[in-house]
């Protein structure tokens, strides 16, 4: 999985189509990632103690890796993944604009 916690990434099939968001958590054993603000589904929670009353929560669900790409830093547009080796080190670069993310 080449997406990591804090990309920038928007969101390119699915009912959030359009979406941009920054990526909460990696979920790599799924091929999952939680994006802020996309996939947010309503959850119904239990009473705690008794005399309390329920409520329903916003939460934000996993999305699939393959739904969402990654924002070019320059443009601002979906971009592909890349590699490039810098000294002893890689570093992964966005295809369109060629800059180090």
């Amino acid at each position: 999985m080449k997406l990591k916690k804090g990309d920038n990434v928007i969101v390119i099939t699915g009912k959030d189509k359009g979406k941009k968001g920054k990526i909460v958590k990696a979920i790599p054993a799924e091929d999952k990632v939680v994006v802020e603000g996309v996939n947010i589904r309503k959850k119904h929670q239990k009473a705690k103690r008794q005399g309390q009353k329920g409520q329903t929560i916003e939460m934000t669900f996993p999305v699939h890796v393959s739904n969402v790409m990654l924002v070019d830093p320059q443009s601002g547009k979906p971009t592909k993944i890349g590699k490039r080796l810098e000294g002893d080190r890689y570093v992964r670069v966005a295809k369109i604009s060629d800059k180090k993310i």
